[in-house]
């Protein structure tokens, strides 16, 4: 479904940290109305902004701080290298995206677009000749946190956090209402302007590919399946007449930029399939965990007050933790995907450096092997379900997801929300859990039905 919105391409955050992320993953301000669902997270008990972050940017800058560890600088890319060697981020998952959607929109047009690096739980941005490395780093009780570091050499490299000053941009209904990640859609002008006008996609695994990367290189070979990558909006008025055949099954990015400024000629296909799926995935456990812990917050207030034992928990408080719960086990189990019609496959060493990582169970089996043909993975259940993020849950809600997946399974609750699983997906979605979550609920040890 279409986001429209007035035109705000050159109302771009100008704040040092926030805004950043839009070099991170594709995003960019919007009018405050999409803040309804926004939750209160800079005040008590979440306090956003305020509280430490152990994040791995944070335990990086430790590192550094230290003298435990140097960021070697490199004449032509700064310190992009030595942070991605630093935080293991390969250089196989470099997306490109050359819409004018950061606050360093003045380097990026088609032929010098942004270059976007990510693992499970944080995200690189680098421009040509930028002014800075653009980092999201994910903390696993406070979620995403924003940072830049400069690209002047100096002796101790300094990740500065963002003080919040674009949050209506990035802690909105599209992020699920807490500070979150974005991956966006648009209509690329000749000059990598947006012509927000017309529409923009909020994506995710459920967007069908025609709605995916505008505004971002794309190659890989997807049949018949079109999507809006790749090209340029030619006619203003028309917009919606992009060159999608012409955009479609590239491999080779050389005609249309001069990759070699790069640190690979792609811009995979399969990277961003994944990222897409990554991004809104952290923002729901974000979102679960600031939910249970602001409402367990003040029935604790309200117990005290009226004499209730310190445990109880109030109606409203479990209708926002099974809405929380509901929502997190739907999207790790890939609820509404959207079907491929055609098999995908990617340009880059992704596919088998991210398939290779695991955890792998007994059978050999792994959350992270790709299908591509009809869907992203072969095992839909999402692997960020081995996250720090997810980890760190509250307890509260980490039962209950437990408890809703068992249930659904073994199908012992036959909701046709999740009809899309197979007998032998739950099986095996099942086995492979059971042999690579620790701390499972003893009743997961149990043969089912």
């Amino acid at each position: 479904m279409k986001d429209n919105h007035p035109a705000c391409a050159n109302r771009l955050c100008p704040s040092s940290g926030i805004a950043q992320l839009a070099a991170v993953l594709f995003l960019f301000c919007l009018p405050s109305a999409s803040v309804v669902a926004q939750l209160p997270f800079d005040d008590e008990p979440i306090n956003y902004s305020t509280a430490t972050s152990h994040d791995p940017i944070a335990q990086l800058q430790d590192a550094i701080d230290s003298d435990k560890f140097e960021l070697r600088f490199d004449a032509q890319k700064g310190y992009l290298p030595a942070v991605l060697e630093a935080l293991e981020i390969s250089p196989s998952t470099q997306m490109l995206v050359f819409s004018k959607t950061s606050f360093q929109a003045r380097r990026i047009n088609p032929k010098h677009p942004r270059a976007l690096y990510f693992r499970d739980d944080v995200y690189v941005g680098w421009v040509q000749q930028g002014d800075v490395v653009e980092v999201a780093s994910v903390d696993p009780k406070l979620g995403p946190i924003f940072y830049t570091l400069d690209q002047q050499r100096v002796d101790h490299p300094r990740f500065v956090r963002d003080k919040g000053q674009c949050m209506t941009c990035h802690a909105s209904s599209r992020t699920k209402g807490v500070p979150g990640l974005l991956v966006r859609s648009v209509f690329p002008d000749r000059g990598g302007y947006p012509i927000l006008g017309s529409g923009t996609f909020n994506i995710d695994h459920t967007s069908p590919l025609k709605h995916r990367w505008g505004g971002w290189y794309v190659t890989g070979n997807h049949g018949d399946q079109r999507h809006m990558g790749n090209e340029v909006v030619v006619d203003k008025s028309q917009p919606e007449l992009l060159d999608t055949p012409l955009g479609s099954n590239v491999t080779d990015l050389s005609s249309r930029l001069d990759v070699t400024p790069y640190l690979t000629p792609h811009s995979d296909i399969v990277a961003l399939m994944v990222l897409e799926h990554q991004s809104q995935m952290q923002n729901l456990i974000t979102r679960a965990a600031f939910e249970a812990r602001s409402a367990m917050w003040y029935d604790a207030i309200m117990n005290k007050a009226l004499d209730r034992p310190a445990e109880h928990l109030s109606d409203s408080t479990g209708r926002r933790i099974d809405s929380a719960v509901e929502k997190l086990v739907k999207s790790l189990l890939f609820c509404d995907e959207a079907e491929l019609t055609a098999p995908i496959q990617g340009t880059s060493k992704f596919t088998e450096e991210f398939a290779r990582r695991g955890p792998f169970d007994a059978q050999g089996r792994s959350l992270r092997e790709f299908d591509l043909q009809t869907r992203l993975f072969k095992y839909p259940c999402s692997y960020l379900i081995y996250s720090d993020s997810f980890a760190a849950l509250p307890e509260v809600i980490k039962t209950a997801v437990f408890q809703r997946l068992w249930n659904l399974l073994t199908r012992q609750d036959r909701d046709p929300s999740y009809d899309h699983l197979t007998g032998h997906d739950r099986a095996a979605i099942l086995g492979i859990l059971r042999d690579t979550v620790p701390d499972l609920p003893a009743y997961w040890s149990v043969t089912s039905g």
